[in-house]
């Protein structure tokens, strides 16, 4: 038995080696990379790295003894980016199928669309690895709570002059009292007098109570003067 296993392993072994295929491909030159040169150096794989092979320089490159299987066909290179391929490798078929591949995706999934062999690479965009930096923009610097903030404040410090000339004259006593009253305390209380600071919060007490209650017509004169003039009616 353990004969049989050996020679079938073997047999197995031979059989991948008989029918390992050479993938062809070459890489197809646009305006976004021209030549070897924009190029630079740069590796197929398959499915990552288990084989792979060097571009050369017209672009054409070679990948050695694939035995049958399905991989996952990428292009290293630092510069450029490219499009995943699927390739499967059939002792049946005596040229490989090649699909596009979305990478993530599973392998199991199959399309009916296959692309032309030789393997045809395009690149697809250019690697950026640094952003420009930003210019000024001065719309944006005013789109800034921080900044609206100060433009309002600008805006409320400007218009004070014209609002208080609209105020009457008693209004605007009133809040120049409080002012000066509010600059008392300010200091009383950097200089720390505790005396004075309660004299000026007393006073401000002595104001609330002294300001006159209007008194209500509804008074005990006038209800006499109602019952007077009952009592002469009746008379």
């Amino acid at each position: 038995m353990k004969m049989v296993h050996t020679l079938s392993l073997l047999g197995f072994f031979l059989s991948c080696v008989i029918f390992a295929v050479e993938l062809h491909g070459y890489i197809q030159w646009n305006n976004l990379c021209p030549n070897y040169g924009a190029l630079a150096s740069a590796k197929v794989l398959l499915d990552a790295g288990k084989m792979s092979g060097r571009v050369t320089r017209n672009g054409n490159f070679s990948i050695l003894d694939v035995p049958p299987g399905t991989y996952v066909l990428s292009v290293l290179s630092h510069d450029y980016s490219f499009d995943h391929v699927r390739v499967d490798v059939s002792p049946s078929e005596p040229l490989p199928e090649v699909r596009p591949y979305i990478f993530g995706t599973p392998l199991l999934t199959t399309t009916s669309f296959s692309l032309p062999y030789p393997i045809v690479l395009t690149p697809r965009h250019k690697n950026r690895y640094f952003s420009p930096r930003e210019s000024f923009n001065l719309l944006g610097m005013f789109q800034s709570p921080m900044m609206m903030i100060m433009a309002l404040t600008g805006v409320l410090m400007l218009a004070m002059p014209y609002i208080i000339k609209q105020l009457d004259p008693e209004t605007l006593d009133g809040l120049k009292g409080q002012q000066g009253k509010a600059a008392s305390i300010e200091k009383s209380i950097q200089s720390d007098d505790p005396r004075r600071l309660s004299a000026l919060l007393s006073s401000g007490e002595e104001t609330k109570a002294s300001t006159p209650v209007a008194k209500s017509n509804t008074g005990p004169s006038t209800l006499q003067q109602r019952k007077g003039g009952k009592g002469n009616k009746r008379r």
